[in-house]
C-alpha cells in the first residue's frame, strides 16, 4: 500500500527566479508564511528549519537544489507532540508556462494514519495562496490562523 501524499499545483504570474527567491528568502517568507522564516544555506546536505516567533516549528535536510527549477528537503515537525512523526519529503517543481510559472508542491512519505497530513493539507494551500498573492500583487492575504486548524494541533 502506498503512503499518503499531498500534491498542490498553482500558476503564478512571475518568473522562475523570483519564485525561487520567494521560496528561499527568510525575509520574503515572513510576508506570506504567517511570519515564518525559512532558514538554510540551500546546499545539498545542509540543515533546513522553519522558525515562527523565535520557535523552530519544523526541521529537515536539503536533498536537492536545482535553481530555479527544483528544490526538495526532508520535513520533520517539531512543535506539537501530536504531529511528531518520521520525516517526510517536500519537493517544489518550478516550470515556465508562457508568461506564468507552474509551481507543483509535493509532500510525501507520511506514515499510515498520519495526523500531520491533515495539518499539511490545510496549511500548504493557505501558504501557497499567500505566496501567489505576494508575488502578483505585493500584498499578503489576510487568512485567519483559525482557518488553518491551529487549534486542532494543540489538542490530545
Amino acid at each position: 500500500m502506498s503512503k499518503p501524499e499531498f500534491v498542490y499545483v498553482t500558476y503564478i504570474e512571475t518568473t522562475p527566479e523570483k519564485l525561487w527567491e520567494a521560496l528561499t528568502s527568510s525575509e520574503f517568507s515572513k510576508s506570506y508564511w504567517f511570519g515564518t522564516e525559512v532558514r538554510s544555506d540551500w546546499k545539498v546536505g545542509s540543515p533546513f528549519a522553519l522558525v515562527t516567533d523565535g520557535k523552530t516549528t519544523d526541521t529537515g535536510t536539503i536533498l536537492e537544489v536545482d535553481r530555479p527549477r527544483r528544490l526538495s528537503y526532508t520535513f520533520k515537525h517539531e512543535l506539537y507532540e501530536t504531529m511528531r512523526e518520521p520525516a517526510t519529503k517536500v519537493a517544489f517543481t518550478i516550470e515556465p508556462y508562457g508568461n506564468l510559472v507552474k509551481l507543483t508542491v509535493t509532500h510525501e512519505g507520511f506514515v499510515e494514519g498520519s495526523k500531520l497530513i491533515g495539518a499539511i493539507s490545510t496549511g500548504w494551500p493557505a501558504i501557497l495562496s499567500g505566496l501567489k498573492s505576494m508575488l502578483e500583487t505585493g500584498r499578503p492575504l489576510a487568512i485567519p490562523r483559525a482557518a488553518l486548524g491551529k487549534e486542532e494541533l494543540t489538542r490530545s
